[in-house]
Parts: structure tokens; C-alpha cells; sequence
């Protein structure tokens, strides 16, 4: 008889646990969902109190720091909420390990890229240099 077919429920199960790790990733989307929920809030509820949504307006706005930093906030935390999420499902579904590293590499890249990219469009108008 092998030691999987004598050992108790708990004795099998023992080592299979968590070990204590993934807390922190669960908090850290859990955190980055309310922000993303009261940031989401805000943008709504700013664009319906703007005027009108022409190109002019919208500009005018976002070059004010009312509309710039929590815009910043929102593309930061959107791109984070993202990346962990696709991790998630990457981690889950692919089990190879060299296409696991492979896939969470490219999924860094296309986040901190599509940041990146956001956040320089959004300085542009910012700083004025936008149409």
C-alpha cells in the first residue's frame, strides 16, 4: 500500500495549500477595482457636467489639474487592474512554463507600452501640444 492510499484527507492535502502566497496580488486587485470604480465615477460624472464634448472643451478641461491627475490615476490603475488580470488568466491556463514566462513578459511590455503611450498623449494636451 503506498503512503498516497493510507495518509488521511488532511495528510494528502497537506503541501497543496496556498503557502501563503497570492494575498497580496488578491488585495492588490481588489484595491485597484475601487479605484478604478471611484476614478470610473469621476470621469463619468465629469463629462456629463462639461458643457458640451467638443475637442475644445474636453482639452480645456484636461489642461486643468482637476482633470489631469485623476486622469493620470485612471490610465495608471486601468493598465495595473489589466496586467494583473491577464496574469491571472495566463497563470491559470497556460502550463508550460517557458510559455507562461513567454506570455507574462509580453503582457508587461504591452502594459507599461499602452501606459506609456497613454500618459505621453495625455501630457501632450496637457502641456498644450495637443490639436
Amino acid at each position: 500500500m503506498s503512503l498516497g492510499e493510507s495518509a488521511s484527507p488532511l495528510g494528502r492535502a497537506r503541501g497543496l495549500g496556498s503557502a501563503r502566497e497570492g494575498g497580496e496580488h488578491w488585495l492588490t486587485e481588489r484595491v485597484t477595482s475601487v479605484a478604478l470604480l471611484l476614478l470610473g465615477s469621476w470621469l463619468i460624472a465629469s463629462l456629463l457636467l462639461l458643457p458640451s464634448l467638443d475637442q475644445r472643451t474636453v482639452f480645456e478641461w484636461l489642461r486643468a489639474p482637476s482633470g489631469a491627475v485623476p486622469m493620470a490615476l485612471l490610465i495608471i490603475v486601468g493598465f495595473k487592474h489589466a496586467l494583473d488580470g491577464m496574469k491571472v488568466v495566463v497563470d491559470d491556463y497556460v502550463h508550460e512554463p517557458g510559455n507562461n514566462f513567454a506570455l507574462n513578459t509580453l503582457l508587461l511590455f504591452l502594459a507599461v507600452g499602452g501606459a506609456a503611450l497613454s500618459l505621453f498623449a495625455l501630457a501632450r494636451i496637457t502641456l498644450g501640444g495637443g490639436a
